[in-house]
């Protein structure tokens, strides 16, 4: 089970860094798909942000050192860009291409907490080994 987190760490890093890089390299096709910002300073900001947490997430994910801490990175990084993307997405106040989003991050919420239940059946079976979560 742990290959399987360690995937999944690898995975979301290469979407958030993704992410994260375009408006940095390209404000003007970002906005050609998430709609025209006003504040393109936190735009960018936030697109660093995201960067920095898909860096840490992959360099985890490669030394496979899965800590808790990094579990919890992954997840509360993945549920507050949802809340954020539904909440303001279906106020109308950003595009609904956000929904899509918060699709993937509601996945990826999901395959962490089923990697780590199971990792924990695992743990309690007889002969297997202990793993940080």
């Amino acid at each position: 089970m742990r290959d399987f987190r360690t995937r999944l760490a690898l995975c979301q890093s290469v979407y958030y860094v993704i992410t994260g890089v375009w408006p940095l390299f390209s404000i003007r096709t970002f906005e050609m798909v998430t709609g025209p910002k006003t504040d393109r300073w936190l735009v960018k900001m936030v697109g660093v942000l995201v960067t920095v947490i898909g860096g840490v997430l992959a360099l985890a994910g490669l030394r496979r050192r899965l800590t808790v801490e990094m579990h919890l990175l992954a997840i509360f990084s993945a549920a507050g860009f949802m809340a954020i993307d539904v909440t303001y997405a279906l106020r109308r106040r950003i595009s609904p291409v956000y929904l899509l989003d918060a699709a993937l991050e509601i996945g990826i919420i999901v395959a962490w907490l089923l990697g780590i239940a199971r990792s924990r059946r695992e743990r309690t079976l007889p002969g297997s080994r202990h793993f940080e979560i």
